[in-house]
This record gives structure tokens, C-alpha cells and sequence, in this order.
């Protein structure tokens, strides 16, 4: 199992090599230069020439190429262009919200697409199994933006004077702001030291900080606000789920230890959950997966439809403001949290499957 974990590991590293170059590349052949789209009216020749003196823009692009991945080994992310203050300390504002979202979803979009698989695999070809693909095929055809303003025109709007009402936008209630467990419990925390920052960045985890503190209150109105965004996030990973639930459960259950289970008498409920079903998971762990990765790095529109400020906006102004620091540093973040996501659902193949343990 080591050596598995070392060598997904050194895989990784020119995944992520080959990542940074292209975003560093990418970024840069962008129309229009950081100087125009920072300064704006201020942006005269003279101040240009400073703006990109002072940040190393002018130097040739191999240098410049050679000095991100540098800082990058040294896990320094720069300082961003627009705000001038380190990438990191954004990444440690905004990450813990897009984490917090995209668990969410993937909670909802679970907890829904694998019943609605199970559910159409063993009524095959029937109504239920007919209507249960549609509304799968519904949710993959729904824009995440429509659909995030609908559930807000609904629940918001139409639903504001009964006790379905939920909030249309926001992390918190205004006036809302939970106290940081680390200043709950009287820690006193070297300001700016490591372990400060990452209390800090746990900290921003408003749900878990306000849960542990016994906030509930204010655990309850994340929650709340938290719910319409993380459905409109969930709707296409839940009907891919479901799709694929329902096709990798339909061909387990045409197998010879199926049939032979039957045989023996046992309950239909015991053939499909006891050996259908986990049979059947590995193409099923392998998607939820690939969509929490999609849904760390895809939550832009969501985001923005629910003015939530995570990794998706914050990368979304970074590329109109063509903050180059704040674009690289984000993608190989997430790039990292992708290849970390995808050696997790790997190394969980060895408990869904003893044959693969046995390698």
C-alpha cells in the first residue's frame, strides 16, 4: 500500500508541473495586461511602466515562468497584484467556504442519485424506473445559474412568509458573525505563526467553527444559507451518480453469484445490498470522485448567483482583473486537492474490492 501511495504520489508531480505551465501560459495570452485592468483610469504609460517593474513584468517570460515555479516549491503563492497581500491568505479566506459548499453538494447529491440508481435498477423498465432517468436527465439539463435563481425566486419569494422561507443569497444573516473556537476557548495564538494560520483557515469553516463552539444558532443560519446553493450545486453530480448507479447495478446484477444467491433464498433486499451493490461501487466511488474535484473548481456560477465569496469568484475577478499571482496560485490549489481527492477514491478500491487489495 506504500509503495502504491508513493508512486501515485511522484505521478502526481509532473501532473502538477504540467498544470502550472499551462495556466502560467494561459493567463498570459489573455487580451489586456494587469497594469490597464488594476490601475484603470490611473493606468497613464508612466504608471504602467512602474506597475510592471515593480512586480516583475517585465522581465522575459522563462524568468518569470522560473520564478513562479521556485516560489511554488517553496509553497509561496506570490502576492496578489490588485489587493497586494499574499495569495496564501487569500486562498485561507476563500477556500474554506468552496470546501464547505462543495461538500454540501456532494452530501445532497449522494444521499439522492444512489437511491434513485438503486431505485431504477431493480424496477427496470418500468414507470419508476422511467421517471427516476428523467428527473436524472432533468438535472443534468438545468443551468446551474437558471436554476440557482429560480430556487431563490421561490423559496425567497414566493415562500418569504411561511417557515420554507430560506435565504436567496449569502454566507450569513447580516449582523451574523460566529466567534472563532480558538478565541472561544481562550487559545493564545502567536500572531502570523504557522500554526495561528491554520487555525485561522479552520476557523473560516463557519458551519464546523460555530458547531464545535455550540453556536447554534449561528450554525443553523449557515446551514440555512447554505441549502438552496448546494442544491443547485448538486444537480448534475446527483444525476450522474444516479445514471451510473443505475447501469453499473443493472449489469451486477446479471451475474452468475446473483442468480446464485437467489437460488439459495435469500432476500431480494440482502442480494442487492449485500452483493450487488458493492460490487457495483467502483465505478460509482470513481465518479463521486472526479465530481467533488469538478465541483471544488466548477462552483463559479453558483457562487456568484448566491454572492458568495469562495474560489470561485475570487478566481473569476482574478481573471477579469488579470491578477496573475492570485489565477496560478488558485488553479494549483485545486489541481492539488483534485490529484489528492482522486488518490483517496483510489486507495478506497482496496476495501470495495479484495481482488485489488490482493495486487
Amino acid at each position: 500500500m506504500l509503495s502504491f501511495v508513493t508512486r501515485r504520489t511522484l505521478l502526481a508531480i509532473p501532473v502538477l508541473f504540467g498544470i502550472m505551465v499551462v495556466v502560467f501560459l494561459l493567463v498570459r495570452a489573455i487580451p489586456g495586461e494587469p497594469c490597464s485592468a488594476i490601475l484603470g483610469e490611473q493606468a497613464t504609460p508612466e504608471a504602467c511602466a512602474n506597475f510592471n517593474e515593480a512586480n516583475g513584468l517585465n522581465d522575459p517570460i522563462w524568468v518569470q515562468l522560473g520564478i513562479y515555479i521556485k516560489n511554488v516549491v517553496t509553497f509561496n503563492l506570490g502576492e496578489s497584484l490588485r489587493f497586494s497581500i499574499p495569495v496564501s491568505q487569500l486562498l485561507l479566506e476563500r477556500l474554506p467556504l468552496t470546501i464547505e459548499l462543495a461538500t454540501s453538494a456532494l452530501i445532497i447529491a449522494v444521499a439522492v442519485g444512489i437511491p434513485l440508481g438503486i431505485i431504477a435498477a431493480r424496477r427496470h423498465n418500468t414507470a419508476i424506473d422511467g421517471a427516476t432517468m428523467a428527473i436524472a436527465n432533468i438535472g443534468v439539463s438545468m443551468p446551474v445559474f437558471w436554476l440557482g435563481l429560480m430556487l431563490a425566486y421561490f423559496f425567497a419569494v414566493v415562500l418569504k412568509d411561511t417557515p420554507f422561507a430560506l435565504p436567496p443569497g449569502g454566507r450569513l444573516s447580516p449582523g451574523v458573525l460566529p466567534i472563532p473556537y480558538y478565541v472561544a476557548w481562550d487559545w493564545n495564538l502567536t500572531e502570523g505563526s504557522t500554526w495561528a494560520g491554520i487555525n485561522e483557515f479552520l476557523a473560516n469553516f463557519v458551519m464546523f467553527n460555530s458547531l464545535i463552539t455550540f453556536q447554534f444558532e449561528i450554525f443553523w443560519d449557515a446551514v440555512r444559507h447554505m441549502i438552496l446553493p448546494a442544491i443547485a450545486l448538486a444537480t448534475i453530480p446527483m444525476a450522474i451518480i444516479a445514471r451510473i448507479t443505475r447501469s453499473s447495478l443493472l449489469e451486477a446484477m446479471n451475474k452468475d453469484y446473483i442468480r446464485t444467491a437467489r437460488a439459495k433464498g435469500a432476500k431480494e433486499s440482502r442480494v442487492v445490498g449485500r452483493h450487488a451493490l458493492r460490487n457495483s461501487l467502483l465505478p460509482v466511488v470513481t465518479i463521486i470522485g472526479l465530481q467533488l474535484g469538478l465541483l471544488l473548481g466548477g462552483a463559479v456560477l453558483t457562487e456568484t448567483v448566491f454572492r458568495l465569496a469562495g474560489v470561485g469568484t475570487a478566481l473569476f475577478d482574478a481573471i477579469t482583473g488579470r491578477d496573475y499571482p492570485v489565477i496560478q496560485g488558485f488553479t494549483v490549489v485545486i489541481a492539488a486537492g483534485y490529484v489528492i481527492v482522486n488518490l483517496f477514491v483510489d486507495l478506497s478500491y482496496g476495501y470495495l474490492d479484495p481482488r485489488i487489495r490482493q495486487k
